[in-house]
């Protein structure tokens, strides 16, 4: 049976120091799960599992390296290895190596959604920090997470995801094939009650759109998700003057859901960005949708310490102006964010009641791929209070280089802003840009934000993958 193998800087070496790990000291490896271990005619003790996980029982004879052999899997979602132990009777059994005892204060695995966000709020958010052992995975391909999420559903579990997983890879299918093919397999769609977070900093999902659609308690954390690019954009003759190409997935879509937290991940276009797509009908035929957008209805979502870079299209906070359902829904909280080198929607915000403060914006109006258009967007019935964020943007020079309705003038919205920063200038958000500030509605919660000339700093230090321990 083929081995899992771990990805990049972390992949196995083949070393007795490093299979030492995958069965007790003394034990030599006779088989790979699935496979046949030869234990002899005399009775051993033979071990079935990996990384210090694993179950011992005694044989003779062949044997097959499987769960029902042992009667219990130590290790669900990763394939397992056997090996033979001394002679039963001359040696006591051994005791499998302790792993140490993590810290629960330093362990972001079962953290729950901080109070200083809509995530925190409605219950809070948990994501699987329920889950009993039997439902926490450790996974490093495509055909293993799905099997995983497969495996659970909507009943709590915790996925840690290692290395690089590429949706097209050749163990979960290889290539997309046509633009169903592309859907069938491109979209992951976790139950509720699901955390999926990244172990080590170079957790990386490839070709995958994270969808969450009417479910609840889902928390992502510490991945780098490469925002797909569809290998099948549509041209739309009547989007625009001249119409435009559009693509479909987006990094993470979150539809019809409530409490989710999005925190501590890279969302990034590279190494496929805008200037290596083709022309086609005289526009770039662009194969990326949004990095993470929300829409129908969705409420309690806080996306917080995450870097979004190189895109277009970065955050869309509600689909459509005739959606007039999400009116009073999309609560959502941005906040220590890192935006950088994203053209516009940082969000764009319709309908939702959303709280942006403590993020920072870098980019360049004038940037070769992905020029500045604009960050925050208050278009239709957007409710925004926006605090203390700062905005660095080489040639915007006033509010409405940074805030503007980026769609019909008559279809705005509401902001107000305190404390934010232009190129180190306050905003002046209520002078020099002209929005409604009835926003209608106060914060749930409470929150003491940086002051904008210490919002780069902070951001820049904290931001992104790498900065959890993932036991």
């Amino acid at each position: 049976m083929k081995k899992s193998f771990i990805c990049g800087a972390l992949m196995l070496i083949y070393s007795a120091s490093s299979y030492a790990v995958d069965w007790p000291s003394g034990y030599s490896k006779c088989a790979d799960e699935g496979g046949t271990c030869k234990v002899g005619t005399s009775s051993r003790s033979v071990s079935y599992g990996i990384k210090d996980k694993w179950v011992i029982k005694t044989f003779s004879g062949d044997i097959l390296c499987t769960t029902s052999t042992f009667g219990s899997d130590p290790y669900p979602g990763l394939a397992k290895k056997c090996a033979i132990g001394p002679l039963a009777g001359t040696d006591p059994t051994p005791t499998p190596t302790p792993t140490p005892t993590p810290t629960p204060t330093t362990d972001a695995t079962k953290e729950a959604a901080p109070s200083t966000g809509w995530a925190g709020q409605g219950g809070g958010t948990t994501g699987g920090a329920a889950a009993p052992a039997s439902a926490i995975y450790l996974v490093n391909s495509g055909s293993q997470l799905v099997a995983a999420l497969k495996a659970q559903g909507d009943n709590p579990k915790i996925i840690k995801m290692q290395g690089t997983i590429d949706m097209a890879a050749a163990d979960n299918g290889g290539p997309f094939t046509s633009s169903t093919d592309e859907g069938l397999r491109l979209q992951i769609k976790p139950g509720s009650n699901t955390t999926l977070i990244g172990v080590g900093s170079d957790a990386r999902l490839v070709n995958g759109n994270i969808v969450l659609n009417g479910v609840q308690n889902v928390i992502v954390r510490n991945l780098t998700i490469q925002n797909p690019c569809s290998l099948y954009p549509v041209w739309d003759p009547n989007d625009g003057s001249s119409g435009n190409w559009n693509s479909e997935y987006d990094g993470i879509t979150i539809s019809n859901s409530h409490n989710v937290w999005v925190d501590h991940n890279v969302f990034t276009d590279a190494p496929v960005t805008d200037d290596k797509l083709a022309i086609e009908n005289g526009k770039v035929k662009q194969c990326h949708d949004g990095a993470l957008d929300v829409k129908n209805g969705s409420d309690y979502v806080t996306v917080s310490n995450n870097r979004f870079e190189l895109h277009q299209k970065n955050n869309l906070i509600g689909s459509s102006d005739s959606k007039t359902t999400d009116d009073g829904h999309l609560t959502v909280t941005f906040h220590n964010n890192h935006f950088l080198n994203v053209a516009e929607r940082g969000p764009r915000v319709r309908f939702g009641k959303v709280h942006v403060y403590n993020n920072y914006f870098e980019g360049s109006r004038s940037h070769a791929v992905y020029p500045h258009h604009y960050s925050i967007g208050v278009a239709y019935k957007a409710k925004i209070i926006s605090q203390n964020n700062a905005f660095e943007i080489v040639g915007a020079t006033s509010c409405p280089n940074v805030v503007t309705n980026p769609g019909s003038s008559s279809l705005t919205g509401a902001i107000t802003d305190a404390g934010s920063l232009l190129n180190g200038a306050a905003l002046n958000l209520s002078t020099s840009c002209s929005f409604s500030n009835q926003v209608g509605w106060s914060l749930p919660y409470s929150v003491t934000p940086l002051d904008a000339s210490a919002v780069k700093a902070s951001v820049l230090s904290n931001a992104g993958t790498g900065k959890l321990t993932v036991n």
